[in-house]
């Protein structure tokens, strides 16, 4: 069975990856703070202790920035589904990472932000494009995991599986996404979605694999 590589080696000089961390971790506070449209380049050049010359540098424009931010949480993805596949039992180990991702989600600033950036690409193509990418990649790492729990190649878990592993993504975006009144609303919230998700799993799992 040929699959393939979830992620790539990162040839980035450990300064500079550093240093792209922290400008990163102070975009994202920034954009929690003020939102992404509330937030001017100046907020995020301010809040990265950085002049707006040296940040334009960096980032030219808020596409920019969302490029780079995809394509850290790619990276951390990756890094993600190379584990559930190495593991012993990858199933398993997806059903316990979607499961913590729908708890520890919905108490992360990153669901706000990427519900602002979710709706700011419904006015710009450059934006919606990105964010389509980072659905699309997410959706093939999980169709990877598929493929080697079914015993079948990558191309026919993708055409077997895809519409599931789109509504996985779908389900993760939204958790990410809302934010219930209270406590046990959330976890009654959190319960369900995890059962949801256990059975498009199960289906999996058990499809015979024909037609």
């Amino acid at each position: 069975m040929e699959l393939l590589p979830v992620n790539q080696p990162d040839r980035t000089p450990p300064q500079a990856e550093h240093r792209a961390v922290e400008i990163l971790e102070g975009v994202r506070m920034a954009f929690a703070e003020k939102g992404f449209d509330g937030a001017s380049m100046q907020d995020l050049a301010r809040a990265c202790g950085m002049s707006v010359g040296n940040f334009y540098r960096y980032f030219p424009s808020k596409a920019a920035i969302v490029a780079a931010l995809v394509t850290r949480d790619l990276a951390e993805v990756g890094h993600e589904f190379s584990q559930i596949i190495e593991s012993d039992d990858p199933m398993a180990t997806l059903r316990a990472a979607l499961a913590f991702r729908i708890r520890e989600d919905s108490c992360a600033n990153d669901g706000l932000l990427w519900a602002e950036m979710m709706a700011a690409a419904l006015r710009k193509p450059e934006i919606a494009d990105l964010t389509r990418q980072m659905e699309a990649e997410v959706s093939r790492y999980l169709t990877i995991v598929f493929a080697q729990v079914r015993g079948i190649d990558a191309e026919e878990a993708r055409h077997r599986f895809a519409a599931h592993a789109s509504l996985i993504v779908m389900m993760i975006k939204a958790s990410a996404m809302h934010r219930p009144e209270n406590p046990q609303a959330q976890s009654e919230l959190h319960a369900l979605l995890t059962r949801t998700l256990n059975r498009v799993l199960d289906e999996i799992e058990t499809d015979d694999l024909k037609g």
